[in-house]
């Protein structure tokens, strides 16, 4: 009697198998479903998909195939009010991986939560860790503290590239950071890489909002919003604790575009041109390239900006949408260390965010 008693407690103490839940069914989660489809079908064991939610609705995978419910979700109407579907119905519980696919504030104000509970959170969502510095904090001291869970944050900045990796391995091994700097978008490594002054850049806009390379809002990304973000992810990773004012930002965004409605921004990209030629012609006259480079340096001193770098420069390497950082530090003292890759694609991102769900379900 008394081994079975044991057995029943061994049962219901051992952990019970992680699940999956996906928050965002636009680009990148359409991407991430299809690629958690094709490497199960390989056999790659991953941790089953329960649900998948939207800001609209949420709904339960069980048996059916997950891209058939991911097209339910695409489908749901939309809603106008109560709790985020993500809140309502069963919680995850600890072990289970929350993957955020959204760039969502609301989102990424659950982080802490989740991870305090022992949740493992997956995200390719750059307000955890680039948004506020409090949340920031309060994300490291869950993940800190015995029982919380794991952070995967590698899709954050550089589309899974070992950046972030590498960054902190070289704080925790000792070294002291000086400066990072790098071309830290994706999509404006693609404009720059192609403006040369042959087409207008709302053409280049035009095309690489198409191809899905800038955010559906090209505006965060010629604003520089969204290589603020993913430097102050970078400078926090480095120890520093930056927040979002400290970061000069440099906007390519007119006035009158900034204003504008959504719905009008096709027309209003022309407003881009005369500015953006006249840097062009500048630039080139002296055999100089454009480049968006993000930098900070240990000193607190953190910029965003549009900048003329020699052809041979470091940063001018690579092409399309490639990411391209140099880490100065005092083991880099002579040579910076300079990693190099995509940064932008659903496909590449998704690709991060697997890897990272194998990271937390396989530790």
């Amino acid at each position: 009697m008394t081994t079975v008693v044991a057995l029943h407690r061994a049962r219901r103490t051992q952990p019970q198998p992680a699940r999956l839940a996906l928050l965002g069914t636009g680009t990148v989660g359409s991407a991430f479903v299809a690629r958690y489809q094709r490497l199960a079908a390989q056999g790659v064991a991953l941790p089953a998909m329960a649900r998948i939610c939207n800001s609209r609705t949420q709904i339960a995978c069980g048996d059916d195939d997950p891209l058939a419910v991911l097209e339910q979700a695409r489908a749901a109407a939309s809603r106008r009010n109560g709790f985020p579907p993500w809140a309502e119905g069963e919680s995850p519980r600890p072990g289970d991986i929350v993957v955020d696919a959204t760039a969502s504030e609301t989102v990424a104000d659950w982080h802490p939560e989740w991870l305090a509970r022992g949740v493992h959170v997956v995200t390719a969502n750059k307000l955890g860790n680039g948004g506020e510095l409090g949340r920031a904090q309060a994300i490291a001291e869950a993940v800190g503290n015995e029982g919380g869970g794991r952070y995967g944050d590698s899709a954050t900045v550089g589309a899974g590239l070992p950046l972030l990796r590498s960054l902190r391995a070289l704080v925790a091994g000792g070294d002291r950071i000086h400066a990072v700097e790098g071309v830290l978008s994706g999509s404006l490594a693609w404009l720059f890489a192609r403006f040369d002054g042959s087409q207008p850049f709302s053409a280049l806009v035009h095309e690489a909002r198409a191809a899905g390379f800038t955010e559906p809002d090209p505006r965060i990304d010629l604003s520089g919003e969204d290589v603020r973000r993913k430097l102050l992810i970078l400078a926090r990773a480095a120890g520093l604790p930056l927040s979002a004012h400290q970061v000069a930002v440099e906007s390519l965004v007119p006035p009158v575009l900034a204003g504008c409605d959504v719905g009008a921004l096709e027309a209003g990209f022309a407003e881009l041109d005369t500015a953006l030629a006249a840097r062009w012609t500048a630039a080139s006259a002296e055999g100089l390239r454009l480049c968006v480079v993000g930098r900070f340096d240990a000193r607190g001193g953190a910029s965003v900006g549009l900048r003329a770098l020699p052809a041979h420069h470091p940063l001018c390497a690579g092409s399309g949408t490639d990411n391209r950082v140099a880490i100065h530090s005092d083991r880099y003292r002579e040579q910076s260390l300079v990693i190099q890759g995509p940064g932008a694609g659903a496909e590449v991102t998704a690709a991060a965010l697997l890897d990272d769900v194998l990271a937390c379900a396989h530790p």
